[in-house]
This record gives structure tokens, C-alpha cells and sequence, in this order.
């Protein structure tokens, strides 16, 4: 495998946006019905560049098989005490899931955060979703709440959970 972690560029949108959108239909990583557009892709990712927040894709050999990013966590904007804090996503194409693509695209995605004065990594989880769960506490994450129904998808109530990674030291001042 020479898979390489990048920055995504305009051309990884249409990929990218197809790993998302492939979530939609039959799992409840992400509590939406409706399907992401190219363009609403694109607008979230001049946003993303505007605001300094990363977005990784993981590239074989020209072919994009998975992304990573982060952003606000609790708008950092309206609320700046949150600012050091970020909510990161992390999804790999269904076929190359468990080639540890997942970890390179996190382990990637943490160097950033913290070169960015990230000082706390977010990750918000189906309750469901074993594997995230598993994969995030081997990437040194912490379950920190379980908040019951808190969201719903398929007609039925989902359980959230928060994980958290505190990326290292930082004086609260800035």
C-alpha cells in the first residue's frame, strides 16, 4: 500500500463528497437523510480553508480512499472560549476499511491540531458504532458522555457519545 496523507485540493471534492454521501443512505455516522451536493461540499471547503481547519484525504495512487478534518467545536466564533477545542470527522471508503488507512488519516490529523494550538480533539459517536468507539480509545481517545436520544435516524432515537483526546500541554491564555 503507498498510500499518502495530503491536503485536499478542489479536485478531492467530487471523491470525498462520494465516500460522505455513501454514509447516508444505511448507517448512522451522520444524522442526515439528505445527501451532501457538490456545491454545498465546495462552500464547506472554502470555509475550511478561511478558517485555517485542516482537510486531509488519504491518496493511492491517485485515488482518494478516505478523508479526515476538523472544525469548530460549539462555534468557537460565538462562544471563543472554545477556541483550542476542535470536532474532528474521519471517514474511509467501505472497501478499504481495516487497512489502517483510518489511522494514518487520524494520526496525520492530530500533528496538525496540535501544530494548529489545538488543545483538545472532539469526536462525536453513534453509541451504536462499535468500531469508531474501539478505534478512537486506540488512538487514545476517552469516552466523556453519553447523552441518550439525542439524535434520530431511521425512525428511531440515537444515543450520542463523546470522546475526547487532550493533545498535550497548553497555558490557557491565548
Amino acid at each position: 500500500m503507498t498510500v499518502e496523507i495530503r491536503d485536499a485540493q478542489q479536485a478531492d471534492l467530487a471523491p470525498t463528497l462520494a465516500i460522505y454521501n455513501a454514509l447516508i443512505d444505511t448507517t448512522t455516522t451522520a444524522w442526515t437523510d439528505r445527501q451532501q451536493t457538490l456545491a454545498e461540499r465546495a462552500a464547506w471547503f472554502e470555509d475550511q480553508q478561511r478558517r485555517n481547519f485542516p482537510i486531509l484525504v488519504a491518496d493511492d495512487a491517485g485515488e482518494i480512499v478516505g478523508t479526515a478534518s476538523y472544525g469548530d467545536f460549539r462555534d468557537s466564533r460565538h462562544w471563543p472560549g472554545y477556541r483550542f477545542t476542535a470536532e474532528h470527522s474521519v471517514h474511509v471508503r467501505s472497501d478499504r476499511r481495516r487497512a489502517g488507512i483510518g489511522r494514518m488519516l487520524m494520526d496525520s490529523l492530530i500533528d496538525r491540531a496540535r501544530s494548529n494550538g489545538i488543545h483538545v480533539l472532539v469526536a462525536g459517536i453513534d453509541a451504536d458504532n462499535a468500531d469508531s468507539i474501539r478505534f478512537h480509545e486506540q488512538l487514545g481517545f476517552t469516552v466523556v458522555a453519553r447523552m441518550p436520544e439525542t439524535g434520530t435516524k431511521f425512525a428511531r432515537w440515537l444515543d450520542l457519545v463523546l470522546m475526547q483526546r487532550i493533545l498535550g500541554e497548553r497555558t490557557p491564555d491565548a
